[in-house]
């Protein structure tokens, strides 16, 4: 049986952290698969998910409610730092960013058991993809 993905049940780290990326990420002429559409430029070099660089941060792409059933609704686009960001306890080791997120909503940190539970968070395979 495949461990549950506990973000589909978290989104914490999608409303928490200002999510800035080099531009090209969303620049469909050199590759970047990130629509230009939920971004806005930061700097000259950097861009940003729309909704992540407010005082409450919650990306635009995230649908659902923290800490009940949410998904990103460009997860194969997604850019780099969400793609980068683990949840606690995948590889075995914690997350402070993980923990740091869910802390910031009230839920609670995420254990080693996290990925052995049958009926754990988010109830359904996790599949990480680069």
């Amino acid at each position: 049986m495949s461990a549950p993905n506990p973000c589909l049940a978290c989104g914490a780290c999608c409303a928490h952290f200002r999510v800035s990326f080099y531009w090209t990420e969303s620049d469909p002429f050199l590759g970047g698969g990130v629509p230009v559409e939920l971004t806005r430029q930061l700097t000259p070099h950097r861009a940003v998910m729309q909704g992540t660089d407010c005082s409450k941060p919650r990306c635009v792409a995230l649908e659902g409610e923290i800490g009940g059933q949410v998904r990103c609704s460009i997860y194969e686009k997604r850019p780099s730092p969400c793609r980068e960001l683990d949840p606690a306890w995948l590889h075995g080791a914690p997350s402070d960013k993980c923990d740091t997120a869910r802390a910031a909503h009230g839920l609670p940190p995420l254990t080693p058991d996290t990925f052995n539970e049958p009926n754990g968070p988010g109830n359904t395979p996790f599949k990480r993809s680069a």
